[in-house]
């Protein structure tokens, strides 16, 4: 399994790539948009450049992992000679099951076809092709290349075989592999989350403000990061679609999204991504400055 297949060039679909290419696999990264190519190979090599600056690589190793990495924007030439293809567009059951369709028709009959979503059912996802016993769900952690945790998630057909290869395979990435079954959220977003609601409904009642709540998570529990502070980061819209995901599929009250969350969505406050969702995000600053919309709050 020398040949690799990233599909989508954002946020995790580079990191995926990046991994890979850094430990010798040979990786197509696909996307409809040039520009976001041309952008994932940016960020790729910045990130590389600070693997050197700790001297965790070399200047040779970069060199060797961006000539790992070619570019495509059209599906079918980057799939078509791939073992293994790995899903990483956004977060929309539709825009999946569309993709898998067509990985379906374009990628080689015997190519494992896994999904990086972090809540969508796989056994959705593979029912939407012929071949549900080599989809699986490969859950990479964000920024990718730091994080060693790789949720693998069995659909209700996965092949027993396939998982193996998938264990196997993270292992070689230098990750550390849990396998899971297919139930809403997994098992990450399914304890992750309602705890990010939960801080949320916390603030929405005034219970204690932002800094407060991420103060006692972060010293109380050894959290490295707060709850508001992490939904930030992962951004708050998708923090909602996971919810959503949740309270549909269990169809428990437990799983509601926040209304706070709801309207801070529905605003545009989304986090880092938009520059200001429970804090207020500066380029090029690290100081954590709370939102002036939940300075108030508390």
């Amino acid at each position: 399994m020398q040949k690799i297949a990233v599909i989508g060039a954002g946020t995790m679909g580079n990191g995926i790539a990046h991994v890979f290419a850094q430990n010798g696999f040979s990786v197509n990264l696909i996307d409809i948009s040039e520009t976001a190519l041309q952008k994932a190979l940016q960020t790729i090599s910045k990130n590389i450049d600070r693997q050197i600056a700790k001297g965790t690589v070399s200047e040779a190793d970069k060199t060797q992992t961006q000539a790992n990495i070619t570019t495509h924007t059209a599906l079918a030439d980057g799939v078509k000679e791939a073992s293994l293809v790995v899903e990483a567009a956004t977060e929309n059951i539709a825009l999946k099951l569309k993709i898998f369709q067509e990985l379906d028709q374009h990628a080689h009959p015997d190519a494992i076809l896994a999904t990086n979503t972090s809540s969508i059912s796989i056994t959705k996802i593979a029912a939407a092709t012929k071949r549900p016993a080599k989809v699986i769900g490969m859950h990479f952690m964000n920024p990718v290349p730091v994080m060693k945790l790789v949720e693998i998630i069995n659909g209700y057909a996965t092949d027993k075989n396939v998982t193996e290869q998938i264990v196997a395979l993270s292992e070689k990435l230098g990750k550390v592999p849990c396998v899971v079954n297919d139930y809403p959220g997994f098992i990450a977003n399914r304890i992750l989350m309602p705890m990010i609601n939960e801080a949320i409904y916390s603030l929405f009642e005034g219970v204690a403000g932002v800094a407060e709540i991420d103060t006692v998570m972060k010293l109380g529990m050894a959290h490295p990061m707060g709850p508001l502070q992490l939904a930030d980061f992962i951004g708050l819209d998708v923090c909602l679609s996971i919810l959503n995901v949740l309270h549909d599929g269990f169809g428990n009250p437990k799983y509601a999204p926040c209304p706070l969350l709801v309207n801070m969505v529905t605003a545009g406050y989304l986090g880092v991504k938009s520059g200001e969702g429970f804090y207020q995000y500066t380029p090029g600053s690290k100081e954590l400055v709370v939102s002036p919309l939940h300075q108030n709050r508390g």
